[in-house]
């Protein structure tokens, strides 16, 4: 049977999708309502790009989905700045802790050598604020929990250098919570550590973000929170069975019940299931050639790369991303949805039509064409999670 579904999978694969030669034009009124309403997106990774592979942000660039250029071209005003720290460092004590601070350093300059372009935001004041400067305001997001390194006054001083929410873990389960990628659960959900932590995150104003975590650590953080919690970079299980990094029903109906937001993830991955389904499909085939041809020969490399050439990635499309926007309105309403493109993050499988931040109008015209109102879309780009940021400062000043 898993046969059969491969090779029905390679199939469709290898058939050129229609979509691959489709462009968007945005009209003049979805490059309006994107240049006249503040549009957020949860999740840039821009600093740890920059870490491994510097440029001039503050120009336009070669490389890379964001640079300052594109982003104004977009409409961008909040990109949250991914602090991301890979799941491997906490292996070694101190080095998350080092790199977060090193990649906050790194934000920082940004804006301080372009203070006519960049501002860092702490507050939704803030972000209110540089928009009327028509500045773009750099928020922060840290995207694994390892830097807390099991110490509640990390989280004081990371909060004090401006992150406003934390992906409580990634890759791997670590000293907080389990992952979604990490068969082993450690946990069963979140740690006792895990748990005094939401509650500390509560009490500061740090947004807690359960992308990345396990199931189990989803509803325990929904339920220890006393505050809404958001997805910052997650989509929907619906389109891709199986994939537990994206959100079940059950899980979007809890959070929205609870006040909270999905930022749906652009990258085709999480988009649709040909795309998730893609790398492991085409690495199975790659180990039968080296196996039967010796890795590394001549007739494996040819014929790998014939493998390669014939099943393209299939890149998701404007339209498909659009789906996983209905399907949440549909499901819970328009109050429960927002933008965590992951742009910087996915590399080379962002969807037609949505391939940088130049191309939110493309997005806002996709949901013109749906029917979406003008209203409907600025909850979208900025009030939904507006919405949850204020009530997590609101709780943390009555603390």
């Amino acid at each position: 049977m898993k046969k059969l579904i491969l090779l029905g999978v390679l199939g469709a694969l290898s058939i050129t999708q229609a979509v691959t030669a489709q462009e968007y034009t945005a009209g003049e009124k979805a490059r309006e309502i994107a240049q006249q309403h503040l549009i957020i997106d949860t999740h840039i990774d821009v600093p740890y790009r920059l870490f491994r592979d510097w440029e001039d942000v503050t120009q336009a660039t070669q490389r890379g989905d964001f640079d300052y250029v594109r982003a104004k071209q977009g409409g961008l005003n909040v990109p949250f700045m991914s602090i991301y720290i890979p799941a491997n460092l906490e292996q070694t004590p101190g080095a998350s802790y080092q790199l977060a601070h090193q990649l906050i350093d790194s934000m920082e300059a940004l804006a301080w050598r372009a203070p006519d372009k960049f501002a860092m935001a702490y507050s939704v004041d803030d972000v209110l604020k540089h928009q009327e400067q028509g500045l773009i305001s750099l928020a922060l997001g840290m995207e694994n929990g390892s830097p807390i390194e099991g110490d509640l006054a990390n989280l004081q001083t990371f909060y004090d250098r401006g992150i406003r929410y934390i992906t409580l873990a990634h890759s791997e389960s670590n000293h907080i919570a389990d992952s979604s990628y990490d068969i082993r659960r450690q946990w069963n959900g979140l740690s006792p550590f895990g748990k005094e932590l939401v509650k500390e995150m509560n009490r500061l104003g740090v947004m807690i973000d359960i992308s990345h975590v396990s199931d189990d650590a989803f509803w325990q953080a929904v339920e220890t929170s006393a505050v809404p919690v958001i997805a910052s970079h997650s989509s929907l299980r619906a389109f891709t069975p199986g994939f537990e990094r994206n959100m079940s029903d059950d899980m979007i109906k809890k959070l929205a019940e609870t006040g909270g937001v999905i930022m749906i993830n652009f990258g085709s991955s999480f988009v649709t299931q040909q795309a998730n389904r893609y790398g492991d499909i085409i690495r199975k085939q790659i180990a039968a050639i080296n196996e039967q041809y010796g890795k590394g020969s001549d007739e494996a490399e040819q014929r790998i790369a014939a493998v390669r050439t014939k099943n393209p990635f299939p890149f998701a499309s404007l339209e498909q991303v659009l789906d996983h926007i209905d399907y949440v309105k549909n499901l819970v309403g328009i109050d429960y949805i927002g933008i965590g493109s992951d742009y910087d993050g996915v590399g080379d499988s962002l969807p037609v039509g949505l391939k940088d931040v130049a191309s939110y109008p493309n997005l806002v015209q996709g949901l013109l064409d749906r029917g979406y109102s003008e209203a409907d879309i600025k909850k979208i780009l900025n009030e939904n999670l507006i919405r949850v940021w204020r009530e997590v400062e609101a709780y943390a000043a009555q603390q």
